[in-house]
């Protein structure tokens, strides 16, 4: 939008330690990779003013690849890193996997925007800073405070956080779960486009061909999204299914609608701010009576927010194709639906991003 983290909150997607202990989120800085040196400003300022570091060479352009210039924006979450050496090392794999697959034209820059705080914040830039020393392209690394933004966060979200977080009332630290439900109302207009990803991936392809899927958002679609690949759904519509017997809302691909895991998110920033339903769907009121038509409870955030709204609006998604966020928990295949657990799981084609939600291990190369 995990497993006994957030999966114990949600049993469906993994943002382990570092989103369930999170507290927010903010732009407060700049810090600047590849140069060498260390910048530190306001976000909108440096965005405008200030270019990417170079990169250490350049990789060849593709056949029919565009001469470059674009701003490629990902954003990931690092909180709490001090305290679990497991979380540590999923970002070191997640972002080396990443990095070794990455190939940019020379005209582009990755704009990797790190959410964090305190103690967190220094592991993340020295992990980034090995990592990306030598990168074969342009790149920018961008701080985001995790208390800063949340004050931001905090006003949009609240009266959503009671129908889709874990335990009762509204937690002002729940908000960083909803960041990407009101990510073009935080970020500066600057930023068109951003793709938000968890931390407990493996990428096997090149990062470039999944922007390259915001050129295949049909018109009035605002967020690339890919499936749910449990029936995490069908549990939690159980009142609404009983009620509308011949609903496909909780059903498997590819005809039943079961729902959106966010573990990769494609947010058109630009498009979410000119929509008018989608804006309108943020509202209390209108909340309220789709929670109320569907009978919805759920504990997973944003992942939960866009569930419900897809049922309701799909023509707001564009769905990315399950290869694209191969997840690989098989909790709720032990837990009551063995019988249909297939349906939901499979996935043809090349894995393009692995996704080991609820600490399931990620294939060795």
């Amino acid at each position: 939008m995990a497993a006994m983290g957030r999966a114990a909150r949600g049993w469906a997607r993994s943002q382990p330690c570092a989103l369930a202990l999170a507290a927010a989120v903010a732009v407060c800085a700049f810090y600047y990779l590849g140069g060498g040196g260390e910048t530190f400003s306001s976000a909108t300022r440096r965005l405008r003013a200030t270019p990417p570091a170079p990169a250490r060479r350049h990789p060849q352009r593709g056949a029919g690849e565009p001469a470059g210039g674009r701003d490629l924006h990902l954003l990931l979450m690092f909180t709490k890193a001090e305290r679990s050496p497991a979380l540590r090392a999923k970002g070191q794999a997640a972002l080396r996997s990443l990095l070794r697959h990455g190939r940019l034209p020379a005209g582009d820059a990755l704009h990797l925007h790190l959410v964090t705080e305190g103690a967190s914040r220094d592991i993340g830039l020295g992990l980034l800073r090995d990592l990306l020393r030598g990168a074969a392209f342009r790149h920018q690394v961008i701080v985001h405070d995790v208390n800063e933004l949340t004050e931001k966060l905090f006003p949009i979200v609240e009266a959503m956080q009671k129908h889709f977080s874990a335990g009762s009332g509204t937690y002002y630290s729940d908000s960083i779960f909803f960041l990407s439900v009101a990510m073009h109302r935080i970020m500066p207009k600057e930023i068109t486009q951003i793709i938000q990803v968890d931390l407990d991936l493996k990428y096997k392809t090149n990062i470039r061909d999944l922007f390259d899927e915001f050129d295949n958002f049909p018109e009035g679609a605002v967020i690339g999204i890919a499936r749910e690949m449990q029936p995490v759904y069908r549990h939690t519509f159980w009142q609404y299914r009983r009620e509308n017997p011949q609903t496909k809302v909780g059903d498997p691909p590819p005809d039943g609608l079961p729902g959106f895991n966010s573990g990769v998110l494609l947010l058109n920033l630009e498009a979410m701010r000119q929509s008018k339903l989608y804006n309108q769907l943020l509202e209390p009121t209108m909340v309220q009576k789709l929670t109320e038509k569907y009978h919805f409870k759920g504990h997973l955030g944003d992942q939960d927010f866009f569930t419900m709204v897809g049922m309701e609006h799909p023509e707001l998604f564009h769905v990315l194709d399950c290869t694209w966020n191969r997840q690989l928990c098989t909790w709720w295949r032990d837990h009551g639906y063995s019988d249909v657990f297939d349906q939901y799981f499979q996935c043809e084609g090349e894995v393009k991003i692995y996704h080991g939600n609820c600490n399931t291990p990620i294939p060795e190369d």
